[in-house]
């Protein structure tokens, strides 16, 4: 499908429900709060799935968009969800469109547009929105440049391009406040926060003269630190910023024992490729999985996978 295409079946369909993925980040909420909001805009029913997950920094946005118990949806979007895996807790069933900027989206949907040169499926929900419903609002414009800031850092990865700031100069001639964003999201961080980003750079392990740096983040950590789920968003960059670093990889202990993994790599090492050999998926240089074992045991598992792919480029 094209974008117009998709601004078209928008149009004849109605009773939205719009999903965003398992660990939810800014990009996926935010993308879909901007949907929801331009729908309604249209007159069109629209909902955001009540995401268990949604931490007390995104609730603020999308606390008003959340779907009743009662509500019976005509139609099901998925907004930069890549996998069945990465659906909600508490979800199933078949999705009509899928929007997404993930190059290893499974095509679970019933339609789809994915664009994997954007660097974040905001890019994509802006076009979208302005095929649908024309302008943006400052308050969607506002939405969008959250998904857009946090899913490249601030302009700091290696997803950005040329296209990008284009998009975020259209979104603050749109309205952005940027001022606002980039102060909730990016300048001011808890006393909990700096203290578990302590507790990660003291204890980070190299191994290949310092080309492969992981941090492990356990919940005995997380507890004293006092920090909560908002404290622990983004960790995936930290190791990163160690300078011999080509892959970096976090790994976050989950309640129930399991491990998250978050990897980034440098040009020339797929995270993609890495994540995917545990069935996992991304972009080129950053991706994610979950292992079914604590830190340590995680860690060995990804060492021996990133020997056997890139033993002789480290």
């Amino acid at each position: 499908m094209t974008i117009a295409d998709c601004a078209k079946l928008l149009h004849t369909k109605n009773d939205y429900l719009i999903l965003t993925h398992r660990n939810p980040d800014g990009d996926t909420v935010m993308s879909a709060a901007a949907l929801c909001r331009a729908l309604r805009r249209k007159n069109k029913r629209a909902y955001l799935y009540p995401n268990p997950q949604l931490t007390g920094k995104q609730l603020p946005f999308v606390e008003k968009l959340l779907a009743p118990a009662s509500f019976t949806p005509g139609c099901v979007l998925a907004v930069d969800i890549a996998t069945e895996s990465l659906f909600p807790a508490g979800f199933s069933g078949a999705v009509d469109l899928c929007v997404d900027h993930h190059p290893s989206n499974s095509h679970y949907a019933k339609a789809e547009f994915i664009d994997a040169e954007k660097s974040s499926c905001g890019e994509i929900v802006m076009e979208l929105i302005r095929q649908f419903a024309g302008k943006l609002t400052k308050n969607e414009a506002t939405l969008l440049y959250i998904a857009l800031t946090t899913d490249t850092g601030a302009f700091q990865y290696a997803n950005v391009n040329a296209d990008t700031f284009r998009t975020a100069s259209e979104l603050l001639q749109a309205g952005a406040d940027s001022q606002a964003v980039i102060l909730r999201f990016f300048r001011k961080v808890t006393l909990s926060r700096l203290r578990l980003e302590g507790m990660i750079y003291s204890s980070l392990h190299a191994y290949h003269d310092g080309k492969v740096v992981v941090s492990v983040v356990t919940q005995e950590m997380i507890r004293s630190a006092e920090a909560d789920e908002d404290d622990c968003d983004d960790l995936a960059g930290l190791p990163g910023r160690a300078e011999a670093a080509m892959i970096n990889i976090t790994i976050r202990e989950l309640a129930d024992g399991s491990s998250k993994i978050s990897v980034r790599s440098a040009p020339g090492i797929s995270s993609c490729e890495i994540c995917a050999a545990l069935g996992g998926g991304g972009h080129e240089m950053a991706a994610g999985c979950t292992i079914p074992e604590s830190p340590d045991k995680a860690e060995r598992i990804l060492l021996d996978i990133i020997d056997a792919l890139y033993g002789e480029k480290l």
